[in-house]
This record gives structure tokens, C-alpha cells and sequence, in this order.
């Protein structure tokens, strides 16, 4: 997430309660694009965690071909831990027969540095730079986004075409050749949420919906981003939430134009951001930082 909101609720409280969250703490986030070789996602999974991160959470998704890896760590140290479990996925992952729903430009798709406090902000920003010169010499070329980069977006970063001609921030000028290229950022969290239609919906009706509620849209939610895709058994609207609006908020949008079937957290949340979730509706993998911390 870009803004600040989801550090807690949205009712303001600064800090996730609980969360033990200090100075000294930090997460990494970074996303690779592998969700179905257990034994490769085993052994980045412990390559993080041999360069001396804490690692809380994995989440795999075979139909996105993506997992998340959520970790914990010091100023000075997580981007070692991350860089090394990015040298085995770039070792492991070939991006050349890569096919999955989830929109990507690397293996190692983005790796930001998550920050837990407004006061971290700084240390956060330190290590994300710190992060991106890694990742450069391992020959992936590294772009910036969010406030680092100047605003621009994950979004704009991988529409198609866009990398082409444009210099990246860190790293060699052209994308490696089976790893792609690595998306870089120092944020607060955010809230990856996917919304799960009936199996009488289709992804034309997912990919509708996604334009209408995404910020922007005509009945835009502040701080949505969100994509129509096509999962194996049901059409799936699948968000980042990054402020302004809730999950609850989300679903209840979604509901208006399709009957909802379930939900899904993706990696770790605040607490605060599911107060008020909808009682009807599964939510499969409600996994919160504080808890985890």
C-alpha cells in the first residue's frame, strides 16, 4: 500500500495492537512467480531464512502460478535474507514457461520492504534501496515503484510493453533472460484480497466488476486495485487493497453485481482491516501480523 490507513484500523489507531512492531522491525514481502513445485518453493523458503529472516507466512496459489513469502527482520539484514532466497528462485524459476493468471514480470515479481510504523518509514525506505542494488547484481534489473519510484504503479510497471526502452534503477539495462525483471518498494501494509463469484459467473462478469469498484471506477473504492481473472473452478475479482477502503467494503461492492461464493486473504493483514467482515461468507486464510509477530 501506498497510503497510510491500513497500519491499523480505519478508525485510527497507528500501530496494529499486539504487534510487538518496533523500530528495529521490518517485513519483506516479496512475491515469486511459482505456486506449484513444493520442493523449489522449500528451498527459496529456506534460503530466506538461512540469510537470517524470520519467515511468518507462505502463500501459494497454483491457479495465480504465484506465492507469497512474508518475513520478518532488522534494518540491516532483511535485504541479505531477501536477496538470498531471490538467488534461488531466479536459479529455479524460468520465466520463459511460466503460465499462470497473475500478471508478473519476473520470478522474483516484486520485493517490497513493509513498514509497521509512520516512524519506521525511513529505515524501511534505507533497506528497499539497500534491497534493489542486491538484486541488480544478481543480474535482474530493478524498478522502483510507489513512492521510490516517483508514484508510478506495480500496474503501470507491467503493462505490456512498458519495461521496453525504459531504464531500470538498479541492475543491468536488459531483463534477464529466464528471471525477468524485480519491482522494488518501501510501503506500509496493504491487504491482498480475493473475491471468489459463483460458478454461474463468468470472467466477463469478473473483469466487469473489477472495472467498476477498482479506484477510478464508477463506483470506484479509494484505494482498490483490482483484476478480473479466471481461476480453475470459478471466476475470481482479486484486489490490493491499499486504504480507504475495507474488505468488507469490497465484498459487499462485488455482491451488488454478482452472488459471492467465498473470499481469501492473501499472505498477512492488520487485524483491524476484517472488524467488520461479513459472518456469510468463508474466508479462507485469515492470517494477521500481529498474530504472527
Amino acid at each position: 500500500m501506498d497510503g497510510s490507513a491500513l497500519l491499523a484500523n480505519a478508525h485510527g489507531d497507528e500501530t496494529p495492537r499486539g504487534s510487538g512492531a518496533s523500530s528495529s522491525q521490518l517485513l519483506a514481502v516479496p512475491n515469486v512467480s511459482e505456486g506449484r513445485d513444493v520442493a523449489a518453493l522449500d528451498a527459496i523458503g529456506a534460503a530466506f531464512e538461512r540469510g537470517g529472516a524470520r519467515l511468518l507466512d507462505r502463500h501459494t496459489d497454483a491457479d495465480h502460478h504465484r506465492s507469497v513469502f512474508t518475513m520478518a527482520g532488522e534494518p540491516g539484514r532483511l535485504a541479505a535474507a531477501v536477496r538470498e532466497g531471490a538467488r534461488e528462485a531466479i536459479a529455479r524459476i524460468d520465466l520463459t514457461t511460466h503460465v499462470g493468471q497473475h500478471p508478473r514480470v519476473g520470478a522474483v515479481d516484486v520485493a517490497p520492504i513493509v513498514y509497521l510504523r509512520d516512524e519506521d518509514r525511513g529505515a524501511a525506505c534505507a533497506e528497499a534501496l539497500v534491497l534493489a542494488d542486491e538484486l541488480g547484481r544478481l543480474g535482474v534489473p530493478v524498478y522502483l515503484y510507489g513512492a521510490l519510484g516517483g508514484g508510478r504503479s506495480r500496474a503501470d510497471l507491467r503493462r505490456p510493453g512498458a519495461l521496453t526502452g525504459l531504464a531500470p534503477d538498479y541492475g543491468p539495462p536488459n531483463p534477464h533472460a529466464t528471471a525477468g525483471a524485480t519491482l522494488v518498494a518501501a510501503r506500509p501494509p496493504l491487504v491482498a484480497f480475493n473475491v471468489e463469484l459463483a460458478p454461474t459467473a463468468t470472467l466477463d462478469d469478473a473483469r466487469a466488476i473489477a472495472a467498476l469498484i477498482r479506484e477510478g471506477g464508477a463506483e470506484g473504492l479509494p484505494g482498490v486495485r483490482a483484476l478480473g481473472l479466471q481461476l480453475a473452478h470459478a471466476p475470481q475479482v482479486s484486489t490490493n487493497i491499499e486504504g480507504g477502503a475495507t474488505p468488507a467494503e469490497v465484498v459487499a461492492a462485488v455482491r451488488r453485481h454478482a452472488p459471492v461464493a467465498a473470499a481469501e486473504l492473501v499472505a498477512l493483514a492488520p487485524r483491524a482491516a476484517f472488524a467488520d467482515f461479513p459472518d456469510d461468507i468463508p474466508l479462507r486464510n485469515r492470517a494477521l501480523i500481529e498474530d504472527r509477530l
